[in-house]
């Protein structure tokens, strides 16, 4: 046996053990919502309505045991419900520290509530969308990219296929020189097939294909990249184990299509932010006693 925890303002109650690591539970057969599927106590009546709103309220392991057992699940809830009966009768919603955790829950409950309303009550005109992109093109820049890839080890010993490892050192200089050759007219790709370690992209003439600002890349090589021009070389980017040329071959815009969600996300997100600041500054809030809020040596903490 194991405690089953439902949401703090409900209850805690005891459960079968869940079995760990099974596949999602099957749902209930969908019956009309006030079908009576169980009746307790002095004929009180439990629906599939009921049930499958208190289900959909758990956190998601919790109903996955619930929906496995629905017979064990209607067992403990009219238990709760009979347990809830006699701590009002005995008043106990009205002692402490009973009463301060309901109204504690209760507001905690409705704070969530009124935030998920809001954030889903932001509506965003399409043109307002088209105008983020259109204003801020050049974040929504992609670049398609060739790089040659030079590495380096602690020391200089023989590889495995007798090849030297060249030093931080000797790859920097490495790297530098072809850099140098290539700005002067040498070819890119020719350098890649003769120079580059990163196979897979020198089985493809260099190509690393094709980076946007979201993509999840090591900060120097995204600054690096989304510096170029087409056709420029970077400056050699040092990473752990080695160095890189990159050369931007391509920039266009990502699709409208394909940031819109991004877009929509970030301005909703932002017009909730104005929401809830201007919700908090109209709090007023004004410390009246700082006795409150001294440490335990009189003074007020900070000071």
């Amino acid at each position: 046996m194991k405690a089953f925890v439902f949401p703090s303002l409900l209850f805690v109650v005891t459960v079968w053990a869940q079995a760990p690591a099974q596949s999602p539970a099957a749902g209930p057969p969908d019956l009309p919502p006030g079908t009576v599927v169980a009746t307790f106590g002095n004929g009180e009546k439990l629906t599939a309505g009921e049930l499958k709103s208190f289900i959909a309220a758990m956190p998601p392991q919790m109903q996955q045991s619930a929906l496995r057992d629905r017979k064990a699940f209607v067992q403990q809830f009219a238990l709760m419900h009979r347990l809830a009966e006699m701590a009002e009768q005995a008043k106990l919603d009205q002692q402490s520290p009973t009463r301060e955790s309901l109204a504690f829950n209760r507001m905690y409950l409705l704070m969530n509530a009124q935030l998920h309303e809001k954030m889903n009550s932001i509506t965003l005109p399409a043109a307002d969308v088209q105008a983020f992109y259109d204003q801020h093109k050049d974040r929504f820049t992609q670049v398609k990219v060739k790089t040659i890839y030079v590495s380096f080890a602690a020391n200089s010993q023989a590889a495995a296929d007798g090849k030297k490892h060249l030093t931080e050192a000797e790859a920097q200089a490495k790297i530098e020189k072809l850099r140098t050759a290539i700005v002067g007219g040498a070819d890119f790709v020719k350098m890649v097939n003769e120079n580059s370690e990163d196979t897979t992209s020198a089985a493809k003439d260099g190509d690393f294909g094709i980076i946007r600002h979201t993509d999840n890349l090591p900060d120097p090589i995204r600054k690096a990249i989304f510096a170029l021009k087409a056709g420029e070389v970077s400056e050699p980017v040092r990473q752990p184990n080695g160095f890189y040329l990159f050369r931007a071959e391509e920039l266009t815009p990502q699709p409208f299509s394909e940031v819109h969600e991004e877009i929509s996300n970030e301005l909703r997100q932002a017009r909730f932010k104005e929401w809830m600041d201007a919700t908090t500054a109209a709090l007023n809030l004004k410390i009246e006693n700082e006795t409150f809020f001294a440490d335990g040596q009189g003074t007020a903490a900070g000071h």
